[in-house]
């Protein structure tokens, strides 16, 4: 029986005495796409900023592959992540941009980023200063950087968010491909659509806690 590559154990986060997860447990396998829904403030993208060891819970485990999040406290090497709205340095090029991001662990190179432009449509805007970008193109950039070192796990935060109709077909076309590579897929979305089409399980949040949603929203 094949392993989860992501398990999230029992964990909980407080932020000022406030209750954002309570002991939230799932796990998601390879070639697995896991949707999540929920309204703002729910807590999914701070989920997803916990698996990605941007904030550390107070109680729990988190494992990516096998990576231990929590006790390392550290951002998994091998996943990818676009979570709210993603942030970039306006002054240099799409290029520039996903360059300095690429040094941080070195895994790849020129080839590996033109690829992962190419991939969201920003081939023609690769030199292109950020600044210059529409609300879209800054989203793709944003899904360019977390596909662009091939991870195993990738969780993608509202992805069609300022996305037309292309970037959307863009979008789940690349989400198809990597599960059938066998990626690991979290998705959370406003668009019920999205998340139907993509996801073979889905999970509510509802303040803070994790449930299974049965039937899944049509």
């Amino acid at each position: 029986m094949t392993s989860p590559f992501l398990k999230v154990d029992a964990i909980s986060l407080t932020l000022k005495n406030e209750p954002i997860l309570k002991n939230v447990s799932f796990e998601a396998y390879p070639g697995e796409v896991v949707g999540i829904v929920g309204r703002n403030g729910s807590g999914k993208s701070m989920l997803f900023k916990c698996i990605a060891g941007l904030i550390i819970p107070q109680q729990g485990e988190i494992w990516v592959g096998n990576f231990a999040v929590v006790r390392e406290r550290r951002f998994p090497p091998n996943l990818g992540a676009l979570i709210e709205k993603p942030g970039f340095i306006g002054s240099l090029s799409a290029y520039e941009n996903l360059k300095i991001l690429a040094s941080i662990q070195g895994k790849i190179g020129d080839a590996e980023i033109r690829e992962a432009l190419r991939i969201v449509g920003l081939e023609h805007a690769a030199r292109t200063k950020v600044r210059k970008f529409s609300v879209g193109m800054k989203q793709r950039l944003g899904i360019a950087q977390a596909i662009m070192e091939k991870p195993n796990l990738l969780l993608l935060d509202e992805p069609t968010s300022g996305l037309d109709a292309d970037g959307v077909a863009m979008l789940h076309d690349l989400v198809k491909r990597l599960k059938a590579e066998g990626v690991t897929i979290l998705l959370t979305s406003h668009i019920r659509e999205d998340i139907t089409a993509l996801s073979d399980r889905v999970l509510e949040m509802e303040s803070g806690v994790l449930k299974a949603l049965d039937p899944a929203p049509i």
